[in-house]
């Protein structure tokens, strides 16, 4: 009989999606992903969706599985999402990952529920839509209105994603009271890749990942040898939450490269070798 840990961890290492950020040089990096590999492009909020959508495209058309953030304030209105959507579908892009934004709203959509109901009522092509989740809570919304909006949006959605967090408790914890709070959506376990540790810590800063980065900005030894590239490895992270967390539902993992793609798919590489995967 298998270890259920072995298993939740071997299906964590395998069902994982890379994150990049839609800059100059951006689609070169993300070839270095292996091909037929799932790639996730973010939404900027001063750069508008424009630049998501044409990475996406681009990346999709070299055989990439591509998840384009669509981010509600940076939708005007319905006629701009339904060009987005178009878009999309002639592309080939089969998957979707809403999100509120930054910023203010530039048109219609204050935030991810108005957009993804909108969605609900054009029609989408999509067979899989993402929504997001916040273990550590969120900078500036609270925490029972997030857990309405999860339950709001959970009809229309098909997996959840949690924001970067560092500590496998309090990922389990999180996903346990979702559990018995009406929350079933398959959890994909946000996960930082090999990335330079005054980069995660600028990040983490801005998406207010809590007690993690207070931890790290208060052990700066702990930051070198946590996350300084080819040493950070998230294997005790996964190997911690496949042995507390393996009956809540966890279905994957979604890596954030923060565009520092070469190092987290060796890390990704070597993690899936040692599985025997």
């Amino acid at each position: 009989m298998s270890d259920p840990a072995d298993t939740l961890e071997r299906r964590l290492l395998t069902v994982a999606d890379f994150e990049v950020i839609p800059l100059p040089g951006v689609v070169e990096k993300a070839e270095g992903i292996p091909v037929g590999a799932t790639v996730s492009v973010t939404a900027s909020p001063t750069r508008g969706m424009d630049p998501t959508i044409d990475v996406v495209v681009e990346l999709q058309a070299k055989g990439y599985r591509t998840v384009p953030h669509l981010a509600a304030r940076l939708v005007e209105d319905r006629r701009e999402l339904s060009s987005i959507i178009k878009r999309l579908d002639d592309a080939g892009v089969g998957q979707v990952f809403v999100v509120g934004g930054d910023g203010p709203p530039h048109g219609d959509y204050h935030d991810a529920l108005s957009l993804i109901e909108d969605m609900a009522g054009v029609g989408h092509p999509f067979l899989e839509v993402g929504i997001a989740g916040y273990p550590e809570g969120h900078p500036v919304i609270p925490a029972e209105t997030l857990h309405r909006a999860l339950l709001a949006k959970q009809p229309h959605a098909t997996y959840l994603v949690t924001q970067m967090c560092f500590e496998p408790e309090t990922i389990a914890r999180w996903a346990a009271e979702l559990r018995a709070n009406g929350v079933a959506l398959p959890i994909r376990v946000g996960v930082p890749g090999a990335v330079e540790p005054t980069r995660l810590l600028s990040i983490g800063a801005r998406i207010g990942v809590g007690e993690s980065m207070r931890y790290l900005a208060k052990n700066r030894g702990g930051i070198l040898r946590l996350v300084r590239p080819g040493r950070y490895h998230p294997d005790r992270l996964i190997r911690k939450l496949a042995r507390i967390g393996s009956d809540l539902g966890f279905e994957g993992m979604h890596l954030f490269t923060f565009n520092q793609v070469e190092a987290t798919v060796k890390w990704h590489r070597r993690a899936k070798q040692r599985a025997g995967l």
